[in-house]
């Protein structure tokens, strides 16, 4: 990762506000994001933006569309092929598509917003989106969100750490994990709670519900008889 934010860092300004906005654009629509992530093209152009050689409010925005620009393209693409795009993905990444899709279908607008976090997320969140029938008008209004968000930090960051880019850069993709491991953590919370007040409902439920025979009233009246006297 340091041998390519060097050659990140060595292009012409225009090429570096190039790549920020493409590099962002293809994390979801291309999966480009599962190898290089986008945060790191924007990161240092904000590096480039503190030395003078670009502006910071021109990085932020290509940034951002970037970011949105690809996410809706990813979503477009989920829309497209349906759950099918998950058999599309590699082997190794099914698995965490399942665990995408499950914080998809339970948390909506919010997985879109934590999804621009990480890159895994960032690649995964919005195909799945859109492959789970998600409306549009609430992907797109958490994307344009996170977009803005996620390009104005990063790009802040990189314009803030100026020769230091390296160790800067190096926490920010160590938050990035724990930010993925705190979501992690709280899915599983959820499912084993919701688990263990699943099999309590279906215990009381056995209880209230039972029906069995009538209990039967003995008045002690002989077989045959009627009020009790004892037929001749």
């Amino acid at each position: 990762m340091t041998q390519v934010v060097q050659v990140l860092v060595g292009l012409p300004p225009w090429l570096v506000l190039l790549v920020a906005a493409a590099l962002p654009a293809l994390e979801a629509s291309a999966f480009v994001g599962l190898v290089v992530p986008g945060e790191t093209a924007v990161f240092v152009a904000g590096v480039v933006a503190h030395g003078g050689r670009l502006d910071l409010a021109a990085v932020i925005a290509a940034a951002a569309v970037g970011a949105v620009v690809g996410d809706q393209v990813g979503y477009r693409l989920g829309r497209r092929f349906g759950p099918g795009l998950v058999d599309r993905l590699p082997g190794r990444l099914r698995p965490r598509a399942a665990y995408v899709t499950d914080l998809v279908g339970r948390r909506g607008r919010w997985a879109v917003l934590l999804g621009r976090w990480t890159a895994l997320l960032r690649a995964l969140v919005p195909g799945v989106a859109g492959a789970s029938a998600m409306r549009e008008r609430d992907f797109t209004l958490a994307n344009v969100a996170g977009g803005l968000t996620w390009a104005g930090v990063v790009a802040s960051l990189g314009f803030g750490a100026g020769a230091a880019y390296a160790s800067v850069l190096k926490q920010v993709d160590h938050a990035s994990e724990l930010a993925l491991g705190a979501v992690v953590v709280v899915v599983v919370v959820v499912v084993l709670v919701r688990r263990v007040l699943r099999r309590r409902e279906g215990r009381t439920g056995g209880v209230d519900g039972a029906s069995g025979p009538r209990p039967r009233c003995d008045l002690g009246l002989a077989p045959g008889s009627r009020h009790g006297r004892t037929p001749p």
